[in-house]
């Protein structure tokens, strides 16, 4: 009797999402665990050599295990197909994080896709098979749900890159002010670099992280301009940009390191000024709308409410008469 409550309309839609996530289990298990035991351990050693953290037993986190792992194959569909989109992509990666600057970041950003738009997949399909059965509408919603999952790490990737590029932003002018109090106590700009990298590490890391790398890249060989250059290019910042061309500059014609980089910081300074007087000009015309529509019912309902309740009263005798 239980099984002749159920028709095959009904059990249809369990059947195709039970299917589908069965098959995306044995695809994940086929891409994740080909590893022998013997690679296993040699990867332990090369860790533990290095000195690198354990946190499972191949040494990396499960995340970057499993996206390590099927980025060869997964990503392959939806990597750039020519070297213009796969700059653009590896501008976004530098532009959002440090920890992103490397080979394996491109094919890992298009295997997360990937990822997500297999479960939007699955969760758009199960959904819409169980709502409304199997018609063009279950398609479409399944395809949608999919493509709006699979821009779930594109949309993370640009509020990273912006949080980014804003603490880059109202930091610069401190990192410039240390700069120019080490230079002109006798520092180079190279140790007064190294010097600002080792004060800032806790109030604006992002900075003292870039100009670890550049001390980094100098003491790999690199050229002064060639260091700056890329500072300014590899962030997205236009006042890091903007400052890299006037070291570059300072650094070819020999002028005073300390006045330019004061002049700077006083520009950089007065810019972040003006934006947070014009943030807080504009609260004023922000406020209207939560005025209007939660601040002001509830005080006209205070202020006229007692008065239409006594106008009530006195006129509803009358009108009963």
């Amino acid at each position: 009797m239980l099984l002749a409550a159920f028709d095959f309309a009904t059990i249809l839609p369990f059947a195709v999402v039970g299917a589908i996530a069965v098959g995306g289990f044995v695809i994940l298990e086929f891409f994740f665990n080909r590893k022998t035991r013997t690679e296993s351990r040699l990867e332990q050693i090369r860790n533990r050599m290095s000195g690198k953290a354990t946190e499972t037993k191949d040494g990396k986190s499960g995340l970057m295990k499993v996206l390590e792992k099927a980025s060869p194959k997964m990503g392959e569909a939806l990597k750039p197909k020519n070297e213009r989109e796969m700059s653009k992509q590896v501008q976004k990666l530098s532009y959002a994080s440090s920890r992103f600057r490397n080979e394996t970041a491109p094919t890992m950003l298009s295997t997360l896709k990937m990822i997500c738009g297999i479960a939007g997949f699955v969760i758009g399909g199960g959904g819409s098979l169980l709502i409304n059965g199997v018609n063009m509408y279950s398609a479409v919603a399944t395809f949608v749900t999919a493509f709006l999952f699979m821009m779930i790490p594109e949309l993370i990737l640009s509020f990273m890159a912006s949080s980014r590029k804003q603490k880059l932003f109202l930091g610069l002018p401190d990192a410039l002010d240390l700069m120019v109090v080490c230079v002109e106590a006798g520092l180079g700009l190279d140790q007064a670099m190294r010097r600002v990298a080792d004060e800032l590490e806790r109030t604006h890391p992002v900075i003292g992280e870039e100009f670890k790398i550049c001390n980094h890249q100098l003491q790999m060989g690199l050229t002064r301009e060639q260091v700056l250059q890329e500072l300014g290019d590899r962030n997205g910042v236009e006042d890091l940009k903007t400052l890299s061309s006037i070291m570059i500059q300072v650094d070819k014609f020999g002028t005073s390191v300390g006045k330019a980089l004061r002049t700077q910081s006083d520009t950089m300074r007065t810019r972040r000024r003006q934006m947070a007087e014009e943030k807080a000009a504009k609260t004023a015309v922000k406020l209207i709308f939560p005025l209007v529509l939660f601040i002001f019912p509830g005080i006209f309902v205070v202020l006229v409410g007692p008065a239409a309740i006594t106008m009530i009263n006195e006129m509803l005798p009358a009108f009963q008469k």
